[in-house]
């Protein structure tokens, strides 16, 4: 497993600091490959252009369809769960540190899922 050293600088929003940025989305009626390998790819480049360090992927198919696959980062996570009988995809996206861009990540995923409908909560962990 690859050694990283924890972020120590914190986010600071509104002149508060917080431990980090948790994005909880929900997508409906986009399109969502349930292709082990093409989600890696993606949460793999999300996670680039997030600024964030990949370190672990999980991902489990379900049968006869759906998935969950999670990205581990030194920043945090991102996170998928879809079900195709709903046309639905929700996901997370946590980061903290100060170069961490979780805003980044979901606008990357709009781009590649194509959803007709978004949802967006935005949680600022860890309050100082």
């Amino acid at each position: 497993m690859k050694k990283t050293k924890r972020q120590q600088k914190w986010n600071k929003i509104e002149n508060k600091k917080y431990a980090g940025i948790h994005l909880i989305a929900e997508f409906w009626h986009g399109r969502v490959p349930e292709d082990k390998k093409e989600i890696e790819k993606i949460l793999l480049e999300g996670a680039k252009k997030g600024k964030s360090t990949p370190l672990k992927f999980v991902f489990h198919k379900f049968q006869p369809h759906g998935f969950s696959g999670v990205l581990l980062l030194a920043e945090s996570h991102i996170s998928l769960h879809f079900w195709p009988e709903l046309n639905y995809l929700a996901i997370d996206i946590f980061t903290c540190g100060e170069n961490a861009n979780p805003s980044k990540v979901l606008e990357y995923l709009k781009k590649k899922f194509e959803p007709q409908k978004v949802t967006i909560k935005t949680i600022k962990r860890g309050k100082l």
